[in-house]
């Protein structure tokens, strides 16, 4: 069953301006608008949003989510390649936080243990 922008929004938790956004960038398609009464979404649609939304929520940018709906009649190979892609990049942030993590950790015990009260280890430490 069709329904309309508000309802559309309501239904995913999104914001109105949000699938206005989405129908800028291309992503969805705009129904036409009746000569009386509001633009009725498909539920084609509807799902294409959550598609959308959950995407982002995995980490995928716009522009990735669009080429995984170019891609969705396309072989699983391509569709595979761009999710290895996106594997690697979030493996590379995680070993990355891993080693922000522990620097803060050498930081803070360093603070625990400094008896000087005129300077912080952390302070020092960020100084160039």
């Amino acid at each position: 069953m069709a329904k309309t922008i508000s309802k559309v929004a309501k239904e995913i938790g999104i914001n109105i301006e949000t699938v206005r956004f989405y129908q800028r960038k291309g992503l969805i398609n705009q129904p036409i608008k009746p000569a009386q009464g509001y633009r009725h979404y498909p539920e084609e649609t509807v799902n294409r949003i959550r598609f959308i939304k959950r995407s982002q929520e995995l980490g995928f940018t716009l522009s990735e989510i669009e080429s995984l709906l170019v891609l969705n009649d396309s072989p699983c190979s391509q569709v595979q390649q761009l999710a290895t892609q996106k594997l690697i990049a979030i493996q590379k942030k995680q070993a990355d936080l891993q080693l922000l993590e522990q620097a803060l950790i050498e930081h803070l015990n360093q603070c625990k243990s400094n008896k000087d009260d005129s300077h912080c280890p952390i302070i020092d430490a960020l100084l160039p």
